[in-house]
């Protein structure tokens, strides 16, 4: 007996595409539509269960309706030179009239009655020329945004650059109000330290002015002491002559 067809159609039917960069977590959509009159059973495996998260990873889609299935690539460090090797399948089976038996169901199921689909992961990074096509769609959408919200005519020549300009308008201006707080402490400090400056000449005259007049006094009381010392000496030689004097008076008198 050949194998069922599967009776799913995926979207996209071969490939999952997960666009970097790959420092976050990346998600995918992969949509799973039931064409027939019957209800059937999915379930999503991977050969890397520990890099991606799918929700749901199993269920029922009844007939004729479509579901949606997230599948969430972690964060990793990737190889451009690395070529990927993970892979998805997606298999289904009829539902059987009680829902109570479906677990017992995938585990007696018969390779005959499973469908199934194999889908293969593709990783992209952005080219250069798409980070800038990217980068300047966002600046016109913010500008055209911000012209539909204001009153009046829409400016046509808003762009880009417009808005890039008058950013570099007000970070001059921040950086002006900064140069000109800075050059005021600068003027503050200076003269602070002129006045220190001031200060310590002041310090060194007084310093200097006090020992002139500790040595001024020092000179004085030596010259008073040496001018005392001799008016002294005269009247101490004639006390002395006197002494003589009268010895010798005396012995010849005797």
């Amino acid at each position: 007996m050949s194998k069922l067809e599967q009776v799913l159609v995926l979207d996209p039917p071969s490939d999952l595409r997960f666009k970097g960069p790959f420092t976050d977590v990346v998600t995918t959509s992969l949509t799973l539509k039931n064409p027939s009159d019957k209800r059937v059973c999915f379930k999503v495996k991977t050969t890397a269960p520990r890099r991606y998260c799918v929700r749901p990873n199993s269920g029922i889609i009844d007939a004729g309706v479509i579901v949606t299935i997230s599948v969430m690539l972690q964060p990793f460090d990737y190889d451009p030179n690395e070529k990927s090797k993970h892979k998805f399948m997606v298999q289904s089976i009829f539902a059987p009239p009680n829902e109570s038996e479906l677990d017992a169901m995938w585990k007696d199921v018969k390779p005959d009655d499973l469908m199934d689909s194999k889908l293969r992961c593709v990783f992209d990074l952005p080219s250069e020329n798409n980070k800038v096509k990217d980068v300047e769609g966002s600046s016109d959408v913010a500008v055209q945004n911000f012209s539909k919200a204001a009153d009046g005519p829409v400016v046509a020549a808003a762009s880009s650059k417009t808005v890039s300009a008058s950013v570099d308008d007000s970070e001059m201006k921040k950086l002006s109000e900064e140069c000109k707080r800075l050059q005021a402490e600068m003027g503050k400090l200076t003269d602070e330290n002129r006045q220190l400056k001031d200060d310590g000449v002041r310090m060194r005259r007084a310093a200097q002015h006090s020992d002139h007049m500790t040595s001024n006094q020092t000179g004085s009381s030596s010259s008073m002491m040496q001018h005392t010392t001799a008016a002294s000496l005269p009247s101490l030689l004639v006390v002395i002559a006197a002494i003589f004097i009268g010895f010798f008076i005396g012995k010849f008198v005797l």
